[in-house]
């Protein structure tokens, strides 16, 4: 992977990260593009840009990172373990998930699933409108919801802020909670990962991995900015129609 790849991929992973569209459609097809095969250094570059896209959030979300905020963290962690729990006892079984026409179904799935919740949502004085606010049930079903991100394709943020919407949070709390909760699963994720596969580093490009990293920070940082003043003008219809189009082409050029 040179410097040209790392930035583009760079940028794909830190705009699709957090948003409802799930990276791992547009990384396979940037793969394809691009001419990037799935090799050890490029998995430890995923690991690398990925954890840049959560330090972004840490910075997007720094006040709520103080121990003042210990009940919506404990809380966050709740959300956390039945994915844990989910990801465990799954974890010799997603491989066999992981394929182009998986991915491709689960953005179609996914985009129905978020036209349907927003042509049935309605805002009412009784929403959540803080992730502070969120309760202990809630929190526990936005965890449960996020167990579908097991399933490639399905995109982590866009089934826990589609969990939030359903059990009462408002568009704007389901996102923050989701973004979030990103912190703790993720960086478990990332943890894994790189103890799982800590001796790749050992070929990688350290200069192409420290532009991947600057850049997959910096385009995750305004990514989630924008994204937070987007969804508090407009609904989540644009990111539905979206996955169905984008695996619907996935699916034709399968």
């Amino acid at each position: 992977m040179d410097s040209i790849q790392a930035i583009i991929i760079g940028i794909i992973e830190g705009f699709t990260e957090f948003l409802p569209i799930s990276s791992t459609g547009h990384m396979i097809v940037a793969g394809r593009f691009l001419g990037i095969p799935q090799s050890a250094v490029v998995n430890a570059y995923e690991i690398i840009i990925q954890f840049a896209a959560i330090l972004a959030v840490m910075l997007i979300y720094r006040e709520k990172l103080s121990p003042k905020k210990i009940d919506l963290w404990a809380k966050l962690m709740l959300a956390f373990v039945p994915f844990a729990i989910a990801g465990f006892l799954a974890k010799d079984y997603v491989d066999v998930l992981f394929n182009s026409k998986t991915v491709a179904y689960m953005f179609i799935i996914g985009g129905v699933v978020f036209l349907v919740v927003e042509y049935f949502y309605k805002e009412t004085p009784h929403q959540v409108t803080e992730a502070e606010g969120v309760g202990w049930m809630q929190a526990l079903w936005v965890g449960i919801a996020q167990i579908f991100a097991i399933i490639p394709g399905t995109s982590r943020s866009g089934a826990t802020i589609i969990g939030g919407l359903l059990s009462g949070l408002d568009r704007k709390a389901s996102s923050d909670f989701s973004f979030l909760l990103a912190i703790p699963v993720m960086g478990a994720v990332s943890l894994y990962s790189l103890l799982k596969h800590y001796q790749d580093f050992a070929g990688a490009d350290i200069t192409a991995f420290a532009i991947g990293f600057v850049v997959a920070f910096v385009v995750a940082y305004v990514t989630v900015k924008l994204f937070l003043v987007f969804i508090q003008r407009f609904s989540f219809v644009p990111f539905g129609i979206y996955r169905i189009i984008f695996g619907i082409i996935l699916l034709m050029i399968l």
